[in-house]
């Protein structure tokens, strides 16, 4: 009746399969890039450094 430790390396072999599946997942299944393009990251991306270099440019001016 009893399974020893099967259900444990069926539980830990299934965590390696999970975490060698989210390896291989591409940088635009992942967080906030779903369902973006490239060139729709590239734009947000260079909007954020604009902001950026701004504020640094203000800082620097006080």
């Amino acid at each position: 009746m009893t399974r020893g430790n099967q259900r444990d390396l069926a539980r830990e072999k299934n965590q390696k399969k999970q975490l060698e599946l989210q390896k291989r997942k591409g940088i635009s299944d992942k967080g906030q890039n779903k369902g973006m393009t490239l060139e729709q990251r590239k734009q947000r991306d260079a909007e954020l450094m604009r902001e950026k270099q701004k504020k640094a440019q203000q800082k620097e001016g006080l």
